[in-house]
């Protein structure tokens, strides 16, 4: 499927090696106002296809760059696969796997990233500001209803500032008040070194929030005592993959975006983690585990977190409510005998976290252990007094433990 919370179509084949090193920091201008913003930056889950990101941070309008050759010919309609289930959902009997609700897991002051500020700007418009590493960023959030907190000496201190589509899928540019900047540049989370990029999507490359689930993973991974085998699906840039890798397991990521496949490979040289065993597949997601079941491949733990749409490689079209049943149904399926977790984060739906939760619990009903759900969430760092630290919900999340 279409990985890494993008609702565009992803392109791209099977995976290729592709040069692992950065590309050079080229200085790039923005311009244009900002407009009402509507946006969910992490689990907004996603970049998206090269191709549209090139053509977003050039002057010209009118282009369409996420559409395929294909699709110009067709008059602008990309042409849509349906996708049939891939096999009829298995019949779970037993009892109902134990439950936690609602759980907030939270991230706050990060040693390589902080959430400092959020609010409505003079336009009325929802802005977060937040440092990545070196970098002090100011993007759209449509979910900051009230003030901001912090003075506008500290807001015009920002190194980038997005400005683009009022949508959260739209494209955009990236503005520089200070000076121009390159397109990369490096950043750190939990010893992990990586390339943050800045993209015509508003994203950079990781989502903070899902440090609370590497947190639990490493934990997991240490205290085995045994190589653990762990599945990354819809693995976006490769952090995640490299916090398990650096960790002791033999990690498999898939995303079917070739881009960020190579964007993972980047990642993986900056951290020094050649020597891992990490294996980079650019597949459709639900091809892909589909095979693993069929071959007897198992997982000791399996991280997803899928789009709220998508398509894959071949035209292969994702629909979260549609396809997420069987997704988890196939993922309980490449549990091993001594499985240590299942976690799905999802972005940008119009759901509470107890319909993830009693599909989490009916997909593991009759395998024991407990079912965690709730939400995501990144809390103010920036304030010199704790509880004036306001929190931003990022995703849903439900994760099913052994014990």
């Amino acid at each position: 499927m279409a990985d890494k919370r993008t609702q565009k179509p992803r392109r791209g084949g099977p995976a290729q090696p592709e040069d692992s090193r950065p590309k050079a920091n080229r200085a790039k201008g923005g311009g244009g106002k900002p407009r009402n913003a509507k946006f969910r930056d992490d689990r907004s889950r996603s970049d998206k296809p090269a191709r549209a990101e090139a053509a977003a941070s050039s002057p010209g309008k009118g282009a369409r760059p996420d559409r395929t050759p294909a699709d110009r010919k067709s008059g602008g309609k990309p042409e849509i696969q349906p996708q049939a289930p891939l096999r009829p959902l298995t019949k779970r009997e037993g009892a109902l796997p134990k439950q936690t609700v609602p759980l907030i897991l939270e991230t706050g002051n990060e040693d390589g990233y902080q959430l400092l500020d959020m609010g409505l700007n003079e336009a009325g418009q929802g802005e977060k500001l937040e440092q990545y590493g070196s970098l002090r960023i100011m993007r759209p959030e449509a979910q900051a209803l009230w003030g901001r907190g912090l003075p506008e000496s500290e807001w015009t201190r920002a190194d980038a500032v997005f400005t683009g589509d009022t949508d959260e899928d739209g494209i955009g540019r990236w503005a520089f008040p200070r000076m121009p900047l390159g397109e990369t540049w490096p950043m750190k989370l939990l010893g992990v070194d990586f390339y943050g990029r800045l993209t015509s999507f508003r994203h950079v490359g990781v989502f903070p929030e899902q440090i609370a689930h590497w947190r639990w993973m490493t934990d997991r991974i240490t205290e085995a005592k045994r190589p653990l085998k762990v599945l990354n699906l819809f693995g976006y840039t490769g952090v995640a993959s490299l916090v398990a890798a650096k960790a002791g397991a033999e990690v498999t990521h898939v995303d079917a975006s070739k881009k960020a496949i190579g964007w993972g490979r980047e990642n993986q040289a900056l951290a020094r983690l050649d020597d891992k065993p990490i294996r980079w597949i650019c597949e459709d997601a639900m091809k892909f585990i589909a095979r693993e079941e069929r071959r007897g491949n198992r997982y000791d733990i399996i991280l997803t977190d899928p789009p709220k749409f998508g398509r894959g490689p071949n035209g292969e079209v994702w629909h979260l409510f549609e396809h997420l049943p069987s997704m988890l149904d196939i993922c309980r399926e490449l549990l091993s005998d001594k499985p240590v977790g299942l976690v799905l984060t999802a972005y940008s739906i119009r759901a509470s976290f107890f319909a993830t939760h009693e599909l989490m619990r009916e997909t593991m009903r009759g395998a024991g252990g407990r079912v965690e759900s709730g939400e995501l969430i990144i809390r103010e760092s920036g304030k010199p007094e704790a509880e004036e630290c306001r929190a931003l919900s990022t995703s849903l999340f439900s994760r099913w433990l052994p014990q």
